[in-house]
């Protein structure tokens, strides 16, 4: 009597996970195109998530997620995050201790020399359960530069009819 062998059709190209490994579905996901701007307040905030939760992910908190700090955030903030971060005893930029495993930055607002960006985050809690935070981060249009971290959806998805309230001071 023959054993019945699977096979599996795996198309070039394709990374297949090891078998019984825990690998998120993002991590899977075919990612569509990215494009930014470099003038863009809402891109930069992308760009320094994304730089920043891969540092983390990559190397934990070291030298690399200080120089994206240095290069993306004000010094004011940075010095209130040093602040915050030792009250909460967690990473102020994330609001958290755990590195998300997706993230994504939206338009919200702007005027008055800012632009307040959405940004979520996700993270799997210990049964596979995605968990987001929703954070409010404004940026200095001249300078680009990270201004403020603060937690919480500042309003509406863009293109509603209703105007999005200003980030508050938490």
């Amino acid at each position: 009597m023959a054993k019945s062998l699977t096979v599996r059709h795996i198309t070039p190209g394709a990374t297949v996970p090891p078998r019984r490994s825990r690998v998120p579905a993002s991590a899977t996901r075919t990612a569509a195109g990215r494009e930014g701007a470099p003038l863009s307040a809402v891109d930069h905030v992308a760009d320094f998530y994304g730089a920043y939760t891969d540092a983390l992910r990559d190397r934990g908190r070291g030298q690399l997620a200080e120089a994206l700090r240095h290069h993306y955030l004000t010094p004011d903030l940075r010095r209130r995050l040093i602040s915050w971060e030792a009250v909460h005893a967690r990473d102020g930029v994330l609001r958290s201790t755990d590195v998300p495993t997706s993230w994504r930055v939206d338009y919200d607002n702007s005027g008055t020399g800012h632009c307040w960006s959405r940004v979520t985050l996700v993270r799997e809690d210990g049964d596979g359960q995605p968990r987001r935070t929703h954070l409010v981060v404004r940026s200095d249009l001249a300078t680009r530069r990270i201004s403020d971290i603060r937690t919480g959806v500042a309003g509406p998805v863009r293109g509603s009819r209703e105007r999005p309230a200003p980030p508050s001071r938490t």
